[in-house]
């Protein structure tokens, strides 16, 4: 039997909780996700998950951007990915997972994949 992929979106928090510039870290499922807002009012979500320390803390990383890029710095050893594609800026052999957000009636939503 073929697993049946689905887009499955889970509130993950009030667009007023997130502060411009911060990050936030979401559980949905098994799946630590970092939910930012950058400060033009764009929210991002990518995967917890720094590649570089193997520890789950991109939540807690520097945002900012690169040219009009927005992007976030690893707290840890400071690499930088960009919040759109999830692709290292200081190292492109590696990247880091993208969710597609919602942001409807200022609740945000994070659309995972539901494997039924």
């Amino acid at each position: 039997m073929t697993a049946v992929l689905t887009q499955e979106w889970v509130t993950v928090c009030g667009y007023d909780d997130l502060l411009p510039e911060r990050g936030v870290a979401a559980l949905i499922g098994e799946v630590q996700v970092a939910v930012f807002r950058t400060h033009d009012g764009q929210v991002y979500a990518v995967g917890n998950h720094d590649p570089f320390s193997d520890a789950y803390v991109l939540s807690r990383g520097i945002v900012g951007s690169s040219g009009v890029t927005p992007t976030v710095a690893s707290p840890m050893f400071k690499q930088v990915f960009d919040l759109r594609t999830g692709q290292c800026v200081t190292d492109p052999g590696v990247s880091v997972p993208t969710y597609p957000v919602s942001c409807v009636d200022g609740v945000v939503r994070v659309g995972v994949e539901d494997r039924s």
